[in-house]
């Protein structure tokens, strides 16, 4: 039976003005779709390019809500030990040494298989938090297939099977939130269970308007030139296309610099905050005419 609890959020009006509050501007179509996954009590799937504000929905989440973060950070060869729990077995051994000749083997399996010896990992510490949680899956599509499989069970019943033990299920249900860059496509099976929601760059208005919140000292001039600038950057065919926080980035620097507008001078010094590549700097360069 899936754990129930109130919901973190009223209304959309409320998950937009909250969201705010902890300095993430989220668009109707966000606020809409965090108050329904709250309320519905389903996980969020989230996808979109890097750097448009998927891991930072989740923690400005955490962050007005008041509830602990939990983290999966998602990797190639990432498996069940590292995501779900795993045994303690140094300590399980040092106890079945020390249990020689002095009990049967029954007494020792169960002692050994018990909560002393169980090191629980991301997904197992949310489901068992009794207090208000938001569990981030961070980077699900660089997981391997056989990892969703894994997830179906929490997902679904916020809940996890230990053999050993039994099973887990949440007395209060965290707020499941998955990232992907679309790197590959998740199986249908794992997207069934969540509600979606595609990110984006943001608008040139939101986009200035997300900047101006988090570097207030920034001249509104300064701050329309960085977001038409980075605009272009992004409409260039790069290895890598500037994310909002590097756009934040941008404007801390020429703040830094004691820069009050961003000419071909002020790019050619700074073009690094935004483009990490090489390549990308040689391209930009030369399409911005900054010889």
């Amino acid at each position: 039976m899936k754990a129930t609890q109130s919901p973190l959020f009223g209304s959309v009006d409320e998950v937009t003005e909250r969201l705010e509050g902890v300095g993430y501007l989220a668009s109707t179509a966000v606020a809409t779709t965090v108050y329904l996954a709250d309320r519905l009590g389903k996980p969020l799937l989230v996808e979109g390019p890097a750097g448009v504000g998927k891991t930072e929905l989740a923690k400005a989440v955490a962050a007005a809500t008041g509830s602990g973060l939990v983290r999966l950070q998602c990797y190639e060869g990432i498996d069940e030990a590292r995501a779900l729990y795993e045994w303690n077995h140094a300590k399980q051994l040092l106890r079945i040494t020390a249990g020689q000749g002095h009990e049967s083997w029954d007494a020792t399996r169960d002692d050994v298989f018990s909560e002393e010896f169980l090191l629980p990992r991301p997904l197992l510490t949310a489901i068992r938090r009794e207090d208000p949680t938001v569990l981030l899956i961070d980077e699900m599509d660089k997981a391997d297939v056989e990892v969703e499989g894994l997830l179906l069970e929490v997902l679904s019943d916020y809940q996890v099977s230990i053999p050993e033990m039994g099973t887990v299920t949440a007395s209060r249900r965290p707020f499941a939130l998955l990232t992907s860059n679309s790197t590959r496509e998740l199986s249908e099976a794992l997207k069934r269970r969540c509600l979606f929601l595609h990110l984006d760059f943001p608008d040139p208005d939101l986009e200035r308007r997300i900047v101006l919140t988090r570097v207030p000292e920034l001249p509104q001039a300064l701050a329309d030139a960085l977001v038409r600038t980075v605009r272009v950057l992004r409409a260039m065919e790069l290895r890598k296309v500037p994310s909002v926080a590097e756009t934040i980035d941008w404007g801390r620097t020429l703040l830094a610099l004691g820069l009050d507008t961003l000419d071909d001078d002020a790019v050619r010094q700074t073009l690094g905050v935004v483009l990490k590549h090489q390549s990308d700097q040689v391209k930009a360069s030369a399409e911005l005419r900054l010889n």
